[in-house]
């Protein structure tokens, strides 16, 4: 099965990185505005992206401050049953996440798409613990008519 992979450096503190991925407020200050639900394991998150739609995220681990798992239960048929991981190790300065959006069934177009979504969303991510400011939906940069 394929998955999406990236590796980002980002200049923060292990602690900060891990709460802006495992709090629903950091989730929503780099990936989308709107985030609901509760981010504790067992429970659901909701991330939704206006008339796009969304995704529900079971929280599968959180292992502070070095690791993140999601299960995709609701969203897009091509997401449902992917799994979302991060993990995250401090080398000096640097923060080195390791991203992997896993277990799709096939390399479809919208796989393509999604894999480009999560690299402007993991800059978003490094630039909001960088400087303070990250850009999620709806203020993030669009690259097609799915946006």
């Amino acid at each position: 099965m394929p998955d999406i992979l990236h590796r980002v450096g980002i200049k923060a503190s292990l602690a900060d990185v891990y709460a802006a991925l495992a709090t629903r407020d950091g989730l929503a200050k780099w990936w989308t505005t709107d985030v609901s639900g509760d981010s504790k394991v067992g429970s659901t998150v909701q991330f939704r992206f206006g008339d796009l739609g969304g995704f529900d995220m079971k929280v599968l681990e959180l292992d502070a401050p070095t690791h993140v798992l999601w299960k995709v239960i609701d969203g897009p048929e091509e997401w449902i049953g992917t799994t979302i991981r991060w993990d995250l190790k401090q080398d000096g300065e640097w923060v080195v996440l390791m991203f992997k959006h896993e277990d799709w069934r096939e390399p479809v177009d919208f796989m393509h798409h999604c894999s480009t979504k999560w690299a402007i969303f993991l800059m978003s991510l490094k630039t909001l613990l960088e400087s303070g400011k990250g850009a999620p939906f709806p203020n993030d940069v669009k690259i097609d008519n799915w946006n």
